[in-house]
């Protein structure tokens, strides 16, 4: 654990120092869980989003897009179940005085358990080798059998009371399992209570003629209250998805882990209306089809894994996580989520409009169902940032620190060096540049000798080197350098945008 502690510092550390990441409003001492992305880490957010959004939208014929305005009219989220059944359970350390998530609490603890089961299984698997068969050992170990029928009946019960919202039973069961607080170990807890996550605002010239309103905390209502819209003007047949990246806001009152949990924070959600009965389908299709696009990243399969919801939200009759491995451990990264008619049907009843499809193969109107992906897109690239963040110990006894950051979503694709500031050199650069910018973002760099040029760029994430020498003006060849693996070749000048094109581009990664 404490090197995974050490390898997050560092991410944070990384991010600030490399033109990622700063903390907002820095120099009035920053404000609680809000973050500014800087120059590189506004170019890397941007380019998953658009990974996203191709993903999504240009490969389904059936998928549009849309933007949806974050300030809503009040009844939709009265409609949704925002206002009363969107909070979550906190509980105090009355030592500490530190405030906790008391399902978050329960969930990392039950977790361990299932490291430890872990643990068995990988002695196991190396005590055996190949002979080893794990569904039989965990099936058979009455260890590991203890370790993962604990882990589920906490999971279980956690669930249970949280849906009835016995909270009394939430706190029996920290206390009972000897929860302490992560920070100090003190077990001195208060009772567990709600907490509504909604920020509210007001719309109006005046106090007293304003009109209560929220910031919303998520995007997919925009999408259903645009339903009909979408579906007339788009000619949408069934099944078709409505995709959507945007900002939402949330009152967390326990924020932490970077930008892993902030109060303002960006989503990219895709709402898929289905035939009624067919939602289960398209459930298990989009869970196997968004697991792919992460895969399609290469940041290791090993490091996503399912979690399928114990406890519902009031709207789904199905749920999964996909939870990726970051340095603290996994954690949800995107949600699969069967929300039913739910959406559509209490949209219809709030508002009085018929929010239904006429299906012609049916001959008949209906609700349809919808099937969500939703992905945080600033946890993705915590995701990829921390994945990609390595130290490696070189041939010469040196190290280096190089954010490995797939091509595809780099910042910045190239870094255009001349050899010296002279020469006729940096004309040369720049002249490739002009040629370049086009297509991507590159840069001119000249400070210090080239080899920590290259080391600076290692550590920002760029792919590629390209370097203008003497020769350059004689050939009108350039040494291009693979940040990954510090290889080094000569190419023409005209090869260069074929070379880079077949690394960074889209096609080349979502095939």
């Amino acid at each position: 654990m404490a090197k995974n502690e050490d390898q997050f510092k560092k991410v944070v550390s990384h991010a600030k120092e490399y033109g990622y990441i700063f903390a907002s409003s820095e120099i009035y001492d920053g404000l609680s869980a809000v973050y500014d992305y800087a120059q590189n880490g506004v170019e890397l957010k941007k380019n998953i989003r658009e990974y996203w959004w191709r993903s999504m939208v240009y490969m389904h014929q059936n998928i549009v897009g849309i933007d949806a305005a974050i300030l809503m009219h009040p009844t939709t989220w009265k409609a949704s179940g925002h206002v009363d059944a969107f909070n979550d359970p906190l509980i105090d350390n009355k030592d500490s005085k530190k405030r906790y998530r008391a399902d978050v609490l329960i969930e990392d603890y039950a977790e361990k358990l299932n490291q430890k089961a872990q643990k068995e299984i990988e002695k196991a698997r190396k005590r055996f080798g190949e002979s080893f068969d794990e569904e039989q050992y965990v099936t058979t170990n009455a260890r590991v059998i203890g370790y993962i029928t604990k882990q589920k009946e906490i999971l279980e019960r956690m669930a249970r009371a949280l849906d009835t919202e016995d909270l009394a039973d939430v706190k029996a069961l920290i206390e009972e399992l000897g929860i302490a607080d992560p920070e100090t170990g003190s077990k001195n807890w208060t009772e567990v209570r709600q907490f509504n996550l909604m920020f509210g605002t007001k719309l109006g010239a005046s106090a007293e003629s304003a009109t209560n309103l929220y910031l919303r905390p998520e995007t997919a209502q925009g999408i259903f209250v645009n339903f009909l819209n979408v579906k007339k003007t788009g000619r949408m047949k069934i099944p078709f998805g409505i995709a959507q990246t945007g900002k939402a806001f949330r009152n967390e009152i326990v924020a932490r882990q970077f930008i892993f949990r902030m109060r303002e924070f960006e989503q990219m959600e895709m709402q898929f209306f289905v035939r009624p009965g067919e939602e289960m389908k398209w459930y298990e299709y989009w869970k196997e089809t968004r697991l792919n696009w992460h895969h399609s990243l290469g940041l290791g399969k090993e490091n996503y894994r399912f979690h399928d919801h114990e406890k519902l939200a009031h709207y789904a009759n199905a749920a999964a996580d996909i939870e990726f491995k970051f340095p603290f451990g996994f954690k949800e990264l995107e949600g699969i989520h069967s929300r039913t008619d739910f959406d559509l049907k209490a949209h219809e009843e709030y508002s009085g409009k018929k929010l239904q499809f006429f299906d012609p193969e049916l001959n008949k109107n209906y609700t349809p169902y919808v099937v969500e992906t939703s992905i945080g897109l600033d946890r993705m690239f915590l995701a990829v940032l921390s994945n990609s963040l390595q130290e490696e110990n070189l041939e010469d006894g040196s190290t280096r620190t190089v954010l490995k950051l797939p091509s595809v979503l780099a910042p910045i694709k190239a870094a255009v060096l001349p050899l010296v500031k002279k020469d006729g050199l940096p004309e040369i650069a720049q002249s490739i540049i002009d040629t370049l910018k086009w297509d991507y973002n590159v840069i001119y760099d000249e400070k210090d000798a080239v080899g920590r040029r290259y080391r600076r760029q290692d550590a920002v994430g760029t792919p590629f080197c390209i370097t203008v020498d003497h020769q350059t003006k004689e050939d009108n060849m350039v040494t291009i350098r693979y940040r990954d693996t510090m290889e080094q070749e000569r190419i023409s000048i005209q090869e260069i945008s074929k070379k880079m094109n077949e690394s960074v581009s889209y096609k080349s990664w979502l095939q």
